[in-house]
This record gives structure tokens, sequence and C-alpha cells, in this order.
């Protein structure tokens, strides 16, 4: 069994303080936007597009994570303290938020530029469980969302939480949400998938949301909210219904297909 006593700092110069957690978002958004440059550099303008998409996409995982995590799971603590909304460094941030944030900043950038939001939000896709399996590293060295106790052999014992060894679920994540999912998008790329704009998309959707439901069982829950309908959490819920979101997005592209044929 493995003790797990990572300082979240990873670099620190006098009072200056480089977190873990904060290079895991500038690693995924740096290396997706290398990926994304590359698999769009057979169409100039989609890739001269691609820089300034950047800008909105970094807004809207930001402001989409922060209001998504205050939404979802501490919305009466916030409300009371308004003023701790803005600060984003004392951790609090929502992956399904940063999901409909990036989804809103896609759609206000392709009206914008009268293109097809797919275009763009099919490579996020692809590329976003970069960032995901860097993100979820990052919870493991900062001894957060970590999971209920176990006696497996691979248990951790989190000590700035307790005595207790917990399953790794954040590992757990970053391998099936992170690497696994990015290794099947990106085989469905090479079968040239992104022709049909939104497939993609609706993939992710669906394999995030399948992958994370089941995970959080192993997942101990936010302690503000802990089990809610079912015995499910809060993230389970949420992963539901963007679940059937992406079911009914790949059903419609199947049935598109289907007519063509």
């Amino acid at each position: 069994m493995f003790i797990n006593n990572f300082d979240p700092v990873a670099i620190q110069i006098f009072s200056l303080e480089l977190r873990w957690y904060s290079l895991a978002y500038i690693g995924g958004i740096v290396f997706g936007w290398i990926l994304g440059k590359k698999f769009l550099s057979k169409d100039r303008e989609l890739n001269e597009k691609f820089d300034d998409y950047l800008t909105y996409l970094i807004i809207g995982i930001i402001v989409g994570g922060r209001l998504g995590y205050i939404l979802f799971y501490n919305f009466s603590y916030y409300l009371d303290n308004p003023f701790e909304t803005l600060k984003i460094w004392q951790g609090g941030m929502s992956f399904h938020g940063g999901l409909l944030g990036v989804i809103a900043a896609s759609l206000i950038f392709a009206k914008k530029n009268k293109i097809n939001p797919f275009q763009f939000l099919d490579i996020v896709s692809i590329v976003a469980p970069i960032g995901i399996f860097f993100g979820r590293i990052a919870n493991f060295i900062n001894s957060e969302l970590y999971g209920i106790e176990t006696n497996l052999p691979w248990g951790v014992k989190f000590i700035k939480i307790d005595d207790l060894y917990r399953h790794p679920s954040q590992l757990y994540e970053a391998i099936f949400e992170g690497l696994i999912i990015f290794i099947i998008l990106l085989y469905l790329k090479k079968k040239d998938f992104l022709k049909l704009p939104g497939l993609i998309s609706g993939l992710f959707l669906v394999l995030y949301s399948f992958f994370r439901f089941f995970i959080e069982f192993f997942r101990l829950p936010d302690e503000q909210l802990g089990y809610l309908f079912f015995n499910l959490t809060m993230g389970q819920i949420i992963s539901l219904l963007f679940f059937l979101v992406g079911f009914c997005l790949v059903f419609k592209k199947y049935e598109e297909v289907k007519r063509k044929a």
C-alpha cells in the first residue's frame, strides 16, 4: 500500500507558489492546443482560427468550471460568502461546469465566425482527455477527491486526510477518463470520424459520463452534499444527464449516416 504525502506546491520562489493543479491546467491547454493545431493542419482557415478560439476556450473553462462548482456543489456557502467566488486559487472547479463553459464559448465563437461549432468541439473532445489526465494526477498529489476506504493492495493512505487506506479514485479517473478515452477517440479520428461533425463530441460525452458514473462508486462524495437521490452523488447525477445528451447526439448522427447510405 502507498502513503501519499506529496507537496501540492510544485515550484516556490520566495513567496510565489506554482501548484501542481495550475501546471495541470497549463499543461492540458498547451498540449491540447498543439495537438489541435496538428489535427487542423490540412485546413489553413480553421487552423488559423483555432488560435483565436483558444482564448474563448480558456475563458469558458475557467468561468464555467467555477460557476459549475458553485451552482452544483456549494451554492449555499458562496451565497453567504459571495467574495469567495473569485478565489479560484483556493480550489473549487467543476468538470461538468467547465464542459458547459466550453460548449457556450464554442457556440459564441462559431456564430461570430460563421462556422459549425462541432468543427472545433470535436477536436476539443479528442484532446480534452489530456487535460483530464493531468488534472486527476494533480488531484491525487493534492490529496483531494479521494476514494472510499479499501483493503485492496493498491490502497493509498492520504496523510493530510486521515490514517485510512482509500481507493486512489483520482488515478482511476486519470486512466479511464483520460488515457483510455484519448486512445479511443484518437483511433476514431484516424478512422475519419471527424468527417461527420458532432459524432466525436457525442462519443466523448458518452464515454466520459459512463466512466465517471461507475468510478464515483469508489470515490467519497463531497462532504457538504453527501449522497443524494437513490444514493448517487451529484457527479453521478450530472453524468447521467450528459450521457443522455451524448447518446442522443450519437444516435442523431447514426440516423444521418443511415439516410445517406
